[in-house]
Formats: C-alpha cells, structure tokens, sequence
C-alpha cells in the first residue's frame, strides 16, 4: 500500500504520468515483441481498444496530479485532462508515422485516446475519495 502522504502527493503522481509518456513513447517506435502478422489477437480494431486502455489510465495519472495540486474545479479538470492528453494522442500518431511497421496518423486512434482520457479522468471523479 503507498503511504497517504505519498498517494496525496501532485508531484507522485506527475510523476508516474511522466513514467506512462516515457512507455509511450517507447511503444510508439514499434512492434518488437509482435512483428506484423502475429499479434495475440486477430480482433479488428482491437488497436482502438489498446489506445483508449492506455489514455484512460493516463487520464487517471493526470487527474490524481491535478486533483492533489488543488485544480479549481471538477469540469475544468476534465476539460484540462481530456484537451492535453487529446494533443498527446495527436503527436503520438504523427510520431509513429516515422517508425517502420507503424501506422500513425489514424483518425481512430486519435478518437479512442481522446475518449479514454475523457473517461479516465471521469471515473478519477468518481474514485478519488480511494486515495484521501
């Protein structure tokens, strides 16, 4: 279990925010573990269902961050969290774009990663009482 000191601390939790961009990035260079073709599932789109598990947990991060350092309110912390983490799915996709066995700049990914970090920072809402 974290100490509370540590799970109220804004700077804890920037900076496992900064630890998810940091993984981001590394997953934006390419598929190393699965070369294309032989990807665990064969589901399509399954790729829209990765990138919104992913920004929804970074939407988390970033609301915990905002949260503890005493965003004014509600609204605008989602409207903070959805609108930053919406430019980092767009520069992840333009990134990717220069990477070998890698799609970027697909209208659908940048669609699930905005929604998962609306929706990360919504159910944040909902369960921030967890970490006071």
């Amino acid at each position: 279990m974290i100490p509370k000191s540590l799970r109220q601390s804004p700077r804890f939790w920037i900076g496992c925010f900064i630890l998810w961009f940091i993984v981001l990035n590394l997953l934006s260079h390419g598929d190393k573990f699965h070369p294309p073709g032989t990807f665990v599932f064969d589901i399509p789109h399954f790729d829209k269902v990765v990138h919104f598990g992913y920004f929804f947990g970074g939407g988390g991060l970033l609301s915990a961050s905002l949260f503890f350092s005493k965003q004014p309110s509600w609204r605008s912390l989602i409207l903070t969290v959805t609108v930053s983490l919406s430019v980092v799915g767009i520069w992840d996709e333009f990134h990717q774009s220069f990477f070998e066995n890698r799609t970027g700049n697909d209208p659908g990914d940048w669609l699930a990663d905005t929604l998962g970090a609306f929706c990360g920072a919504t159910v944040f809402l909902r369960l921030h009482k967890l970490l006071l």
